[in-house]
């Protein structure tokens, strides 16, 4: 390729973001063009985007209209007719038309930051809740995407989401929150990186999240298996006593001891025992 550079940070991102928020459009001959078009507060990124390719002809311009959220909502439109840069952008994944199922990674090495990066801006978010909790988000229709969001956050914080589509949309509705969103957002995000103004600054602030003290930290890797030891501690001990020794939630050493007297029920009535499956038994 000899306009788009993958292994370039500021590249990976154009391209995460042109495959969230871009389209691909071909027409007869050679006729076609490529366009990003962002709300007109983010004119500035748009601007940038077209410094990263100095030899592709770009124009930016902004309109009005009515959409199902304002009456006058203003935009900002990047547009590129190259040919030559459209190609490169179909080699590099984004296909022709609507995109929302078929986009994935890229099959050529790409720089992993820029990319996911530019997935975040394009249909992500970065923030707090209503709570005050941090969290990193990503919406997406593309079952390769929900893949690739989970295998970062897995590969950065070691958080495991397993993505499911959900029944209002049929899309996939992801996040991480707390410490893995913390860990995500400072590294997609670092200082003076390309990225939204407003997106870059709302993630240096959940970078800069720290877990209130005495605030019990939830297990990354899945759900916490139970002990004889610990079955012992909980089913002996007050349930207090229990659950600030087992560091645990009074609501789990409850559970945990109920599932366990009907196993002990059961057994003593000669009949076969329900299964208490200590390699899932969840901390609540």
């Amino acid at each position: 390729m000899s306009i788009i550079d993958l292994s370039r940070e500021d590249h990976s991102y154009f391209l995460g973001l042109f495959q969230t928020d871009g389209h691909l459009q071909a027409s007869t001959g050679r006729k076609g063009k490529a366009s990003i078009e962002l709300a007109v507060k983010d004119r500035e990124l748009l601007m940038q985007l077209s410094a990263l390719f100095p030899s592709v002809n770009v124009n930016i311009s902004t309109r009005t209209r009515t959409t199902n959220f304002s009456d006058s909502y203003t935009s900002a439109t990047w547009r590129a007719c190259s040919l030559e840069f459209r190609r490169e952008l179909q080699a590099c994944g984004v296909p022709v038309g609507r995109k929302s199922l078929r986009i994935q990674p890229p099959d050529i090495p790409y720089h992993a930051r820029g990319y996911f990066r530019g997935l975040i801006d394009g249909d992500g978010s970065v923030g707090f809740t209503r709570r005050g909790f941090p969290f990193v988000a990503f919406l997406t229709a593309s079952e390769a995407m929900a893949d690739h969001f989970c295998a970062t956050a897995k590969t950065i914080t070691g958080a495991v989401r397993n993505p499911k589509r959900n029944k209002r949309d049929n899309a996939f509705s992801l996040m991480v929150a707390s410490d893995p969103a913390s860990q995500l957002a400072k590294w997609a995000y670092p200082p003076g990186c390309l990225a939204l103004d407003r997106k870059r600054r709302s993630a240096a602030a959940v970078a800069a999240w720290a877990r209130p003290e005495g605030m019990r930290a939830r297990a990354l890797l899945g759900k916490r298996a139970w002990t004889p030891e610990e079955d012992f501690i909980a089913v002996t001990l007050p349930r207090e006593a229990a659950a600030q020794k087992l560091n645990r939630t009074v609501s789990s050493v409850k559970v945990r001891v109920w599932r366990l007297e009907q196993v002990a029920k059961f057994a003593d009535a000669g009949a076969v025992a329900p299964t208490v499956d200590t390699a899932t038994e969840a901390d609540r």
